[in-house]
């Protein structure tokens, strides 16, 4: 029900000063009854009765948009004039809220919201949400966010969306939301359903836009959306809406992932993460805001200063024991741990991780998968792609005394981490030659062919087969000759994993540094050569 919200200076006079008063939360209601003015039932009709408009067409339209336009200009009139007697200018205010629920309507109508910019309703709306009163911005938002929910089956109904999305995006639409959500109260139910659909309109209109996403963000929206997620308060539906709405900003623009960084993002998102070192998401959709920030998390860790960050941050170790304490946050500590060991910019995570004593915990993981849990998770091949990604992101890394604890680990047990690797290299094997089977009777190009590959199983095999020859090469000669050993048992050929390493070297991703590429493709060249 709108109910008006008197300004600093006039709250008194409607309130009363006594200490004894009710609180005003309780009286929102009574205050418009006590005015002199509409009664509550009167109001109520106001509010919640259906506007009865007449079909909807341009015409129609432009009536719509003037009355709304009217009837603001009369509230700021009445407001200027009564400013110490707010009942003055409460029919004015309850009038505009009608206006605004009138234009409902025009939702129904996407082929009309060029029309309905050319009229200038897109600034008239945006201006609104500065409203004194918090009820006509709500009312706003649940307007701007009917509106950008648009079905785009057809054509003309997505060109109309584009087109007021066009508008909003020109009137920096999200900036003005933003400053709206910072002054809404969300301990008021009605203040905080109004932040989540003023989070609704950003995520309509980065669905329509994805380039939205980058002005979205500089906008101010992404500062706000890490404090909301810090805010001190029991987990919401709102805190769930803030982590999916920030994870989407950073998916695909590196900008966005850069400036989380400087925002100091890295340790917004590990404190608030270290909570589920111990405990468990009290419910589903707490567990899907925890796999939203662990996700984050790993878009940012693409950027080589946030690795950084990253490893000043501690956040190697909170990873580390979040693999220990064995808890549903295991699984995105799992996958953190291998953006933050992954490309050179990821060499300093490497060694630290060994340092703090980090294989303790990755090599039980290599040997024994976690069974995974009923509710979301890793699936058993993911599971080990982490894993074995992690060992590799090690091996390439680390130097001196830390690798040879590395390569120390494959002797341990008369050699069981071999037995283990050997065990994944003919499991994977296995789906890629299923995968090829499969592959046989589609047209693909190479390039198609090999991503397919890669998807059903090439990649983690390609891993798996680069820590065969890490270990062989800078090991004992018990290593290799183990190696041999379970080659011979499965009647398989050295040349297998010989073929599946110059594949892998020969088509290394793109690098900043082309002379690092080759470099690396030379050195798994020789490995592949003293195999």
């Amino acid at each position: 029900m709108l109910s008006y919200k008197p300004d600093q200076n006039t709250k008194r006079q409607l309130e009363g000063e006594d200490e004894g008063d009710e609180p005003v939360q309780k009286r929102r209601t009574s205050r418009v009854e006590t005015s002199g003015n509409p009664s509550a039932e009167e109001i109520l009709r106001l509010v919640e009765q259906e506007p009865q408009v007449d079909a909807l067409d341009e015409n129609v339209l432009k009536r719509l948009i003037l009355q709304l336009e009217k009837r603001t200009l009369k509230n700021q009139e009445m407001r200027t004039k009564h400013a110490d007697q707010p009942e003055r200018f409460l029919d004015s205010e309850l009038a505009l809220h009608e206006a605004i629920q009138a234009l409902h309507a025009v939702a129904t109508g996407p082929e009309l919201y060029p029309r309905l910019v050319d009229l200038g309703a897109v600034a008239s709306l945006l201006a609104l949400l500065a409203h004194d009163n918090t009820d006509i911005a709500i009312a706003v938002i649940d307007l701007l966010q009917e509106l950008t929910d648009v079905d785009t089956d057809s054509e003309e109904a997505e060109r109309g969306a584009e087109r007021l999305v066009a508008a909003m995006l020109e009137q920096q639409a999200v900036s003005v939301l933003v400053h709206t959500m910072e002054r809404l109260d969300e301990g008021i139910s009605e203040e905080a359903t109004g932040v989540h659909s003023a989070l609704a309109i950003v995520e309509n209109v980065t669905e329509l836009r994805p380039a939205a996403c980058l002005p979205a963000a500089q906008q101010g929206l992404m500062a706000w959306l890490l404090a909301r997620l810090q805010l001190k308060a029991p987990f919401d539906a709102n805190k769930l809406y803030a982590s999916e709405v920030l994870s989407v900003l950073v998916q695909s623009h590196e900008e966005n992932r850069t400036l989380l960084g400087e925002l100091d993002g890295i340790d917004a998102l590990l404190q608030q993460l270290a909570y589920y070192k111990r405990h468990d998401p009290g419910s589903a959709e707490e567990q899907e805001c925890m796999e939203n920030m662990f996700d984050t998390l790993c878009s940012v860790l693409l950027v080589a200063e946030n690795k950084e960050r990253f490893l000043k941050g501690e956040g190697l170790q909170l990873m580390n024991l979040m693999l220990r304490e064995k808890k549903l946050s295991r699984n995105g500590a799992l996958k953190v741990l291998n953006y933050a060991t992954s490309a050179t910019s990821g060499a300093d995570n490497c060694n630290k991780f060994v340092e703090i004593l980090g294989l303790r915990t990755l090599f039980p993981l290599f040997m024994h998968t976690p069974r995974k849990n009923k509710r979301k998770g890793l699936s058993v091949e993911e599971h080990e792609e982490h894993v074995v990604s992690i060992l590799c992101g090690l091996l390439r890394h680390c130097r001196g005394q830390l690798r040879h604890r590395i390569i120390v680990k494959f002797t341990e047990n008369d050699c069981e981490k071999v037995d283990r690797l050997m065990e994944l290299h003919f499991k994977f094997l296995d789906k890629v030659y299923a995968t090829d089977a499969g592959l046989e009777r589609e047209e693909l190009t190479d390039d198609e062919l090999y991503v397919r590959r890669l998807e059903g199983g090439l990649f983690t095999l390609q891993l798996v087969d680069f820590i065969v020859l890490e270990s062989c090469a800078a090991g004992p000669p018990q290593v290799k000759q183990r190696v041999m050993q379970m080659l011979n048992i499965r009647n398989a050929s050295v040349k297998t994993i010989r073929n599946i390493m110059r594949e892998y070297a020969g088509n290394l991703g793109e690098s900043d540094d082309p002379e690092q590429r080759q470099a690396e493709q030379q050195r798994i060249i020789q490995l592949v050569d003293k195999f």
